[in-house]
């Protein structure tokens, strides 16, 4: 099996790995508090492929105990993803009201133009 096969039969865990470290970079690199929130949402929809690659089983079937029925999928990462789904939406919406917050209250949702506000006020108090 030549490389380019052996990459084109696993695409899935290499856009998993691109997303990954797209999201990571994301993350790192960029002080805009509403870009960041869009990179961890980019790293958790990698998390989301990692999950759910292995899941699939080719030929598997719902788990219905039946005759006809040999090789069975297991549904309880499918379960998982759809909970963690739900949860950073909930997590996103919770991170977007804080940078709308954090809007009002320093003007700027800047990393770099927020720390040296709240260090000026921590030594003015």
């Amino acid at each position: 099996m030549t490389l380019f096969e052996e990459i084109a039969q696993h695409y899935n865990y290499w856009v998993t790995i691109l997303l990954m470290v797209s999201g990571l970079y994301i993350v790192v690199a960029k002080s805009n508090m509403i870009k960041r929130l869009l990179g961890l949402s980019v790293f958790q929809t990698s998390v989301y492929l990692l999950y759910l690659s292995p899941g699939k089983i080719l030929g598997g079937t719902p788990p219905i105990l039946a005759s006809e029925y040999s090789v069975y999928a297991n549904p309880l990462p499918h379960v998982l993803i759809l909970t963690a789904i739900v949860v950073g939406v909930a997590t996103l919406a919770l991170g977007l009201a804080l940078a709308v917050r954090i809007n009002e209250a320093f003007g700027s949702i800047e990393e770099d133009e927020i720390v040296p506000v709240i260090d000026r006020e921590d030594h003015a108090a």
